[in-house]
């Protein structure tokens, strides 16, 4: 293989990569967490955002020509992009670039889709003038090195090459689905399909993509104008690119695999209050499949400086203390119990109050003889003394948002409470 001949092969394919991080969705499935963010803005695992971890596999790709496209509510995001990725030095042609929505055309339009985002701004792809383009999606949880990707894109001869996760098939309804011959080019692409085409010789998982994309340069402006000439194109890679591609062109599809073991990876799309609280908790445990701990792969954000997490009270009955449990900066477990649960940072817990199996964004207070059970508490909460969740359903669903598998999500407009602390 190239790789093997060439180790260097990959470095200097990804110093010609420009990666464009789409961070315009709201993400509507998450329903309040991102009534005032965006989805790649959501606070993960502790200290992250979503947007860490497609930002942090670039660099650690060897890419430093980011450019992260922005829509949705992207105040906070913005916020966070230049608190914690202007590290990069633009004199050696290194950037993390916002690129907001902006009127670009004759018609003041906002991205009408993902393969909108990218046609609206290849005025500044140009002016970057890579060789090959990364599109990436700005809110999933995974670490996977690009130069590998573009290095098989390279090899194979193709115009585009598309990232892919094996997965359940029951699962993979919620995916756009790809059906590959034995030399990995894409044939078939089925978005949400009520019933996904098994992949060779494995009845029960399906190949879906991760929305990650890699282009030769001036193919993908091809296919842009094209689909931009469309007046029936939803102006999605789904939906209309990609199907259009496969038809006319050559497309592969590159599994997600350990080069070592052939293993599947970590890959999550948080996308649904359940995902999102399964994820976080999975990183409390004692051998997390992610392993955020890694100092080969760091995952890189802004932090703010604060003081250490702190524990007080050793009394019967009022004892601060956290089992088994992800805990911040900031933090003070105040003759409180936390158990089984993941706390962001500035998370005050007062006497008498019980946290179990949890997840509490940044800059919550619990008062004193709080009871919080299986729930997401978001950023900001005020919780007033004697405040019990998780225990009673019914009167969680009056009050709050219940998903599906009975994870109860709780705002600060859900407790009447001024939003400002929400960032």
């Amino acid at each position: 293989m190239f790789l093997e001949r060439n180790p260097r092969f990959v470095s200097r394919l990804t110093r010609d990569t420009l990666a464009l991080i789409l961070a315009g969705g709201r993400g509507g499935r998450l329903v309040s967490l991102t009534e005032w963010r965006t989805k790649p803005a959501v606070p993960f695992g502790g200290k992250f955002r979503l947007i860490d971890f497609p930002l942090s596999n670039c660099i650690n790709s060897g890419i430093r020509r980011i450019g992260v496209v922005t829509q949705y509510k992207a105040h906070s995001l913005i916020q966070h992009v230049q608190r914690g990725w202007g590290f990069l030095r633009g004199e050696f042609g290194e950037f993390v670039e916002i690129i907001p929505a902006q009127q670009r055309l004759d018609k003041p339009l906002w991205f009408a889709g993902t393969a909108d985002a990218v046609y609206q701004n290849i005025d500044i792809i140009k002016a970057h003038n890579p060789s090959y383009v990364l599109v990436l999606a700005g809110d999933h949880v995974y670490k996977m090195d690009y130069g590998a990707l573009i290095a098989r894109h390279v090899e194979s001869g193709a115009d585009m090459t598309v990232g892919c996760v094996e997965m359940p098939r029951e699962r993979a309804r919620a995916f756009g689905v790809m059906s590959a011959d034995e030399q990995g080019r894409v044939r078939r692409f089925t978005e949400k399909p009520a019933e996904p085409e098994p992949m060779p010789g494995k009845p029960d998982r399906a190949l879906v993509s991760m929305g990650i994309y890699v282009f030769n340069r001036e193919y993908l402006f091809e296919r842009l104008r094209q689909d931009a000439q469309d007046i029936d194109s939803a102006r999605d890679f789904g939906k209309d690119l990609i199907p259009a591609a496969i038809a006319h062109d050559r497309v592969m599809a590159w599994p997600f695999s350990d080069s070592d073991t052939g293993a599947q990876p970590y890959w999550r799309d948080v996308g649904t209050v359940d995902a999102f609280y399964e994820a976080n908790q999975e990183l409390i445990r004692e051998s997390p499949e992610l392993d955020i701990y890694d100092e080969q792969w760091p995952i890189w954000t802004y932090q703010a400086q604060l003081p250490p997490a702190k524990f007080i009270y050793d009394e019967d009955g009022r004892r601060g203390m956290a089992v088994n449990s992800m805990v911040s900066g900031g933090d003070i477990i105040a003759g409180a119990t936390v158990r089984n649960s993941l706390l962001f940072s500035q998370v005050v817990v007062r006497p008498g109050s019980l946290v179990e199996d949890a997840v509490i964004l940044p800059d919550v207070v619990l008062a004193e003889g709080c009871r919080v059970r299986r729930c997401v508490i978001d950023e900001g909460c005020r919780l007033p003394a004697g405040t019990v969740i998780g225990e009673d359903g019914e009167a969680d669903r009056r009050r709050y948002y219940v998903t599906p598998k009975g994870v109860v999500l709780v705002t600060a407009e859900m407790l009447g409470q001024d939003v400002a602390h929400v960032r």
